[in-house]
This record gives C-alpha cells, sequence and structure tokens, in this order.
C-alpha cells in the first residue's frame, strides 16, 4: 500500500497494453477521509484514446465469443479466486479511495468475487428453446448469441460489486468490454482488470479507459461499434446516455432512488428504527437503495422519531480504516456540497431537523467530507427532500393516519427502486407488496441490499424499461436471439 509521500502512477488498459493518455494529462484518485492523502494517479484519456478501446474490442470480438464457454467460464473462476487472496489489500485500496468501512469493503470485495463465480456457473448452463412443429420433417429452436462490444459506465458508490455484476455476465457470454469506471474509484476498478488479465482474458477483450466524461463519455455510448451500454448512476445522466446511443444499441440502466421505509402502528419500534439506520446511514447515505423517506403511523410518531435520534447520535463518524467506526465521509466534495444544500433546504421548507445535518471540523475531520448524518421530523411529502434523490444521510420522517395515506405517499415520487414495510400484519404486508411502485420490495427488511442470484432494478425513472441486472435474468441483456429452422 502507497504511503502519503507517494503517488502511485497507473495506467489504463486498452488493446492488450498498459497506456497513458495520448494528451500526457493526469487526474488524482484522493481519500476522501483525509484529502492529503493521494491514492493514486491515473491517465485522462481522449476521445481517440476511447475509440482506440472500442475498435480492440471489436477485432477481439470474433475469437472471444468463438472460445469455448468452458473456458470463458475458467477465466472468471481464476479470476474470483484472486479476488479472494488479494481481498485484504484491495479493501484497504477501497475504503482508502471510496470511503466506506473497512468491513463493508471487504464484503464488496468478497461479493464480487462471488459475482465472478455465479456467472461462471450460470454461463454454462445458458440455452436456447425448443419449439413443437406440425411438420415431423423439421427442427426449430432458438440461440443465445453475444452482442459484440459493450461499454459498462459505474458509479463511485461500489466500484468492484457493481462492475463485476455487469462485466462478468457480458463476458461469459462472449462479449467483449469497454469499461468505464467513476472518476472517484479508479484504483479499485483497475484491481479488476488485473485479476482478469492474469486469469487469462485475451487482449483487446477487456479494455478499461479511465478519464472525464467530457472526454470519453459520448464516444463510448454512441461509437457504431458499440452494441450495447450498461449504466449504472444518475437518472440525468442516464437520460442524457439513453438520447446519444444508436437504434441498435441496446441500454440497461440503473438509476436514482427516493426508498420509503413504511413503519406501521403495530411494528416492532427497535426493529423500525435498526432498520432505518442501516439503510439510510450505512455506506453515508450513498446507496441508490439507501433509505431516504421515513412513513410512520401517527400512532408510533413520536417514540420512532425519539428512538431513530437516540439511534443516530451514538453512530461512530470517522475514516473508514479506524477501528469501530461506523459512518464514513462522503466520496468527494459534490457530494458533501449537495448534502448540506439540502439540508439547508429542508429547513427553509419548514421541516424540523432533529439531529445532525452540518459538516464536521476538528482534528480527524478537517481534511475530509464529514457530515453528522441529519434527521428532519413533520416532513411534508411535498417536499423537496422528500422528492428529490439526495444520495447522503439525510431522513425525512413522515407522519401519516393510514395505511392507504402511507402507501400513496410512498408511490408518491418519480422514483420506484426499493421500499420496505415493518409491521406484524401479513395481510397488510401483502397489500404492500401488491401496491408498491418499486422493483426491489422488503417485508421487515432494509431498502439495501440484494442477492447475487436475484434480479435487480427499478421501476418510474429508477430504470431503463428493458432488462434487469443481476441474477440470472442478467444474462439475457447481454445476447440475441437467433430462431432457426431445420428441414430433413
Amino acid at each position: 500500500m502507497a504511503t502519503r509521500s507517494e503517488t502511485v502512477v497507473f495506467h489504463a488498459w486498452v488493446a492488450g497494453e498498459w497506456r497513458q493518455s495520448s494528451a500526457g494529462d493526469h487526474f488524482d484518485s484522493v481519500n476522501p477521509a483525509d484529502t492529503s492523502d493521494v491514492v493514486a494517479r491515473f491517465p485522462n484519456l481522449t476521445t481517440d484514446d476511447a475509440a482506440q478501446a472500442i475498435e480492440a474490442a471489436a477485432r477481439a470480438f470474433p475469437k472471444w465469443a468463438a472460445t469455448a464457454p468452458g473456458k470463458r467460464a475458467e477465466i472468471l473462476w481464476k479470476a474470483a479466486s484472486l479476488l479472494d487472496e488479494r481481498r485484504a489489500q484491495y479493501a484497504v485500496e477501497l475504503t482508502r479511495e471510496e470511503g466506506k468501512v473497512l468491513s463493508a469493503a471487504q464484503a464488496e470485495v468478497k461479493r464480487a468475487a462471488d459475482t465472478l463465480r455465479f456467472y461462471a456457473q450460470e454461463g454454462l448452463s445458458l440455452a436456447g428453446e425448443t419449439f413443437t412443429t406440425d411438420d415431423a420433417g423439421s427442427l426449430v429452436f432458438t440461440r443465445r448469441e453475444p452482442l459484440g462490444v459493450v461499454t459498462a459506465i459505474t458509479p463511485w458508490n461500489f466500484p468492484i460489486s457493481i462492475p463485476a455484476r455487469k462485466i462478468a455476465p457480458a463476458l461469459v457470454t462472449g462479449n467483449t468490454v469497454v469499461f468505464k469506471p467513476a472518476s472517484d474509484t479508479p484504483l479499485i476498478a483497475l484491481r479488476l482488470v488485473e485479476c482478469l488479465i492474469e486469469a487469462g482474458l485475451p487482449a483487446g477483450v477487456i479494455n478499461l479507459v479511465t478519464g472525464s466524461a467530457s472526454r470519453v463519455g459520448d464516444v463510448i455510448v454512441s461509437h457504431p461499434e458499440v452494441r450495447a451500454v450498461t449504466f449504472t448512476g444518475s437518472t440525468g445522466v442516464g437520460e442524457t446516455i439513453h438520447r446519444k446511443v444508436s437504434l441498435t444499441t441496446r441500454v440497461q440502466m440503473e438509476l436514482g432512488g427516493k426508498n420509503p421505509i413504511l413503519v406501521m402502528d403495530d411494528a416492532d419500534l427497535k426493529k423500525a428504527v435498526e432498520l432505518t439506520i442501516k439503510g439510510g446511514f450505512e455506506l453515508t447515505g450513498q446507496a441508490c437503495t439507501g433509505t431516504s423517506r421515513a412513513i410512520v403511523m401517527r400512532s408510533a410518531y413520536d417514540a420512532y422519531v425519539e428512538a431513530l435520534v437516540d439511534a443516530t447520535a451514538r453512530l461512530r463518524i470517522g475514516s473508514g480504516l479506524e477501528p469501530g467506526v461506523e459512518i464514513g465521509p462522503l466520496a468527494n466534495q459534490s457530494q458533501l456540497r449537495t448534502v448540506l444544500e439540502y439540508v439547508a433546504l429542508g429547513q427553509e421548507e419548514g421541516a424540523r431537523l432533529v439531529y445532525g445535518g452540518e459538516q464536521l471540523t476538528g482534528p480527524g475531520y478537517d481534511r475530509g467530507y464529514f457530515v453528522r448524518p441529519a434527521v428532519f421530523a413533520d416532513v411534508k411529502p411535498t417536499m423537496r427532500i422528500a422528492q428529490e434523490e439526495i444520495f447522503g444521510p439525510v431522513i425525512a420522517v413522515i407522519p401519516v393516519d393510514s395505511f392507504e395515506e402511507a402507501l400513496n405517499l410512498a408511490n408518491g415520487v418519480e422514483y420506484g427502486l426499493s421500499a420496505s414495510i415493518v409491521t406484524r400484519d401479513i395481510e397488510r404486508a401483502h397489500r404492500f407488496v401488491k401496491g408498491i411502485q418499486a422493483g426491489t420490495v422488503k417485508v421487515n427488511r432494509t431498502t439495501t441490499g440484494n442477492l447475487i442470484q436475484a434480479p435487480f432494478g427499478g421501476l418510474k425513472r429508477s430504470s431503463a424499461a428493458t432488462f434487469r441486472e443481476s441474477g440470472r435474468v442478467g444474462l439475457e441483456f447481454f445476447t440475441q436471439l437467433k430462431t432457426v429452422y431445420y428441414g430433413f
């Protein structure tokens, strides 16, 4: 691991070789808990560099698509083993680069390895269908074939697990990949690519493109060789990408969320608070499925708010590398500014700030992007803090008088990613499952988290209305159907 006196220079991976930017410039990845700690330096590639990456992927595609499925799966298995062997090192680097606590970073590296293994196995059982026909001399069936060059654009909040769940199914089905990670977290993205290369991935099959979206963003989604774009990030950026891709380019987009937890009058109050804290404040609120609205029955409202404030006040905030820390910094200065602006806006709108919301200063905080988690009470559903994605540790608590009102408010936003209810009433839980407009629905569970083997995606403006990620269905986006008719 680099010391703070060093700045380690890394390269992009294009056409089977490590490269610097043809323009000769770079950008730094810094530790959000201590911005004097430069984690790594990466090339700021140009449009021409990115085009070369796409062209390299296009050249590599025919041979990779013809590679035996067992060989493709074997490479994923080997890469997963390398991730496991290096988990301790990679977790520290992830925490330094993104800010999440070390235990969460360790879990994320493990999840990435598990994802590679999952798709290595599932890729071997991918098949088409055979159809009955009245013609005894014919055979009709479908084949699933790879698309070609796939662009994967990933965020900084889960900088190795999200790339793994996009890249693994793309590779195992025979596609080649151009991978653009977030500029806040390029090092852990590079570590994933290194493991794939060391596992035997041929030149050109994966290409790591680093740099600013203003330089490389357009070409990696609009180049005529790109057959699919898989993106996770903000709804606004997703809409921009959607407009730029061609008619023949598939898109898969996981976007924003404004996720509610409904606390019913029969809820276990302690459990409700634990789930709210976990969903809203773990990962410093920087999860697309994070809890940002608590919609609470009025009979439980006062006790819930008091318990939530007490639990929030006990959270320990600091560098994710420090033992016992539960809340790390925000990932960058822009996130810090956004959170502070929304805290001020909530107060201006008339919500009652009952805890937190201030930037932390003093020893251990002055050189980082730290904010105390905020709890707003008496929030009206029309307020911006109840409608807009903040992507930080801010929870808006909204009182309601009935289940029907709670469900209507839960659905009364433009997003539909994840939602949860806390109740002992199975009939009410079932009504929630049927009535909530969300792609991921939880009962007595936190809004965050999803199984590797289960589909993941949202409704409304939380996803493009195309293909789900994760699970076996995650393979479908990366394959196209060909229907074959044989006559004998």
